[in-house]
């Protein structure tokens, strides 16, 4: 579970697009993006297979990307559409299997009773964890998380990153979250990517990074980072750490990270 952290502008979104496939990147500034072994974009082309490819990738985004008339069993089920034959899927006509492991993921992201209530209905907190159901569903290997706290109530943003990082612990699922609040990163995520101008500036344990430190990476844009932390114990290390499967801290590789 890495977090991805930088003041706005610095490039988190862009980057998660670029490992998705979702854009292309500028011809010649990156040669080549695979995600567990499958490529996905090369010299500045997004690879004639990504459909494929992209089944592995789950996304979570800040806006949770649901479709509000829908009901939100509907919505968690589109998740399986790569598995399912499309004359099934545009019919509408789902196993009972697939509506159950639907309900089982909904069921454990705290929404079971919200089965057939339309998406739109469903409040902030609601829709985001319909949106990590809809990726439990789609057994995605790796989940990129753009922002998907930044809407939320603090709560709310609990315990979404409780789900995520469970998804990370019990299903062996990578995760790799962009963030804006750092002692979110320093809870849950015991590595830390740190970008800045479209450069990285750090790339290590998430316990490491200080205030003093962040100012240094940042200057005056460290206080867009530090503005929600609990800046007044000047050791935020001391956070609590989630004790994850790998801490390992090795340099930055598309290939080993994504």
């Amino acid at each position: 579970m890495v977090a991805l952290i930088g003041a706005s502008g610095s490039g988190k979104s862009t980057l998660l697009r670029l490992i998705s496939g979702l854009m292309p990147a500028n011809a010649g500034s990156i040669s080549t993006i695979t995600v567990n072994g499958q490529l996905i974009q090369s010299h500045g082309k997004v690879s004639n297979d990504i459909r494929s490819s992209r089944s592995q990738i789950g996304l979570i985004f800040q806006q949770f990307n649901l479709v509000d008339r829908l009901t939100v069993l509907t919505n968690v089920i589109a998740g399986m559409l790569h598995r399912v034959p499309s004359y099934r899927s545009l019919l509408g006509l789902f196993k009972s299997e697939e509506k159950q492991l639907a309900i089982d993921a909904l069921i454990r992201v705290g929404i079971g009773k919200c089965l057939y209530q339309r998406a739109g209905t469903l409040s902030g907190g609601q829709q985001q964890r319909a949106a990590i159901a809809r990726t439990m569903v789609q057994k995605a290997k790796i989940v990129l998380a753009d922002e998907p706290i930044a809407s939320l109530d603090p709560e709310s943003s609990r315990m979404v990153m409780e789900l995520l990082s469970e998804m990370n612990q019990k299903d062996g699922c990578t995760i790799f979250v962009s963030l804006h609040q750092i002692h979110t990163a320093i809870k849950y995520c015991a590595r830390t990517i740190a970008l800045s101008h479209g450069d990285i500036v750090y790339d290590g344990p998430s316990s490491e990074l200080t205030p003093k430190l962040l100012r240094e990476l940042y200057g005056v844009e460290a206080e867009e980072l530090l503005s929600d932390a609990q800046t007044t114990n000047p050791s935020i290390e001391s956070a609590n750490v989630h004790t994850l499967n790998n801490e390992t801290t090795s340099p930055l590789n598309l290939a080993s990270v994504y």
